[in-house]
This record gives structure tokens, sequence and C-alpha cells, in this order.
């Protein structure tokens, strides 16, 4: 039973994370809405941006391409990705994702379940951030929605 009542989150209230590349938004977080289950966010992928290489040790990673054209990187095979595809990325799959169009990519994200605790949920496996950018945001699961 959810001691939590249903809640819509709106993009504006969710903070940028640039950690990995891209902008990282998560809405529907255990902090946000009280998820138990896993988290569920936006990734804005700008042309020629990426999202660093990164696997989920706990999580299998669900991903849907709204807008934009996207190259990923699944244990070092590509494959592209377009609008209105889907993918599963099971667990401790390496990826990332690269915008090789000339518009905004937009691509959903929902990981599942939740690592037990965050900071065990990602494993950075290179260095995306360019220096003195260290505080450039929180692991999406720990982004919280204003309330």
């Amino acid at each position: 039973m959810t001691t939590h009542r249903p809640r819509i989150v709106d993009l504006s209230e969710t903070q940028p994370n640039r950690r990995r590349g891209g902008d990282l938004r998560a809405l529907l977080t255990p902090t946000a809405v009280g998820a138990t289950s896993g988290f569920m966010g936006l990734a804005l992928i700008e042309p020629g941006d990426r999202i660093g290489e990164h696997y989920h040790p706990y999580s299998e990673e669900f991903v849907y391409v709204v807008d934009g054209l996207l190259e990923v990187d699944l244990d070092d095979e590509t494959f592209s990705m377009r609008p209105d595809q889907g993918l599963l990325i099971p667990l401790n799959v390496r990826h990332r994702f690269r915008n090789v169009g000339d518009v905004q990519a937009r691509m959903v994200f929902h990981l599942g379940p939740l690592a037990p605790r965050p900071e065990l949920g990602h494993v950075d496996t290179e260095v995306t951030e360019a220096p003195g950018t260290a505080d450039r945001g929180a692991p999406p699961e720990r982004t919280a929605a204003a309330s």
C-alpha cells in the first residue's frame, strides 16, 4: 500500500542534471512522488552532444525516443534509434547515447528496480564532464521535483 497520493510532475519542476552529458530530467522518482519500483524521466540531448558510457548493476533501463536521431553503443556495438522506437537495456550492459541529428533529441527513460541506495544505481565508465563542473547535478534518481 502506498502512502503517497498520485501527483503530476511538470518538466519545468525538475532540475537539469548534466553530469553524464545531455540534460537528464528525472520526473517520477522516490523523492518527488514516492516511487518504490523505479524512476522515470526525460533526456534532452542537443545535436552533437552525448550521454557518457555507464551501466546499471541493479536496474534494467527502458528508453523511448520521442524526437531526434540517436546512436546508442551497447557493449561496443552501435545501433541507430529514431522517434517511436524503444529499447530495453539489460542489467550491467554498458551504454552511451549520441545525438547524430540536427535537432534536440528527447528520450524518455525508466529504470527499475531501484538500487539499494541511489549512489549505487549508476556506474560511470568514462568521464564526460568538463573540469570544474562536478556540481552539475545530483544523480537523476536523487532529483526532487518542487512540491
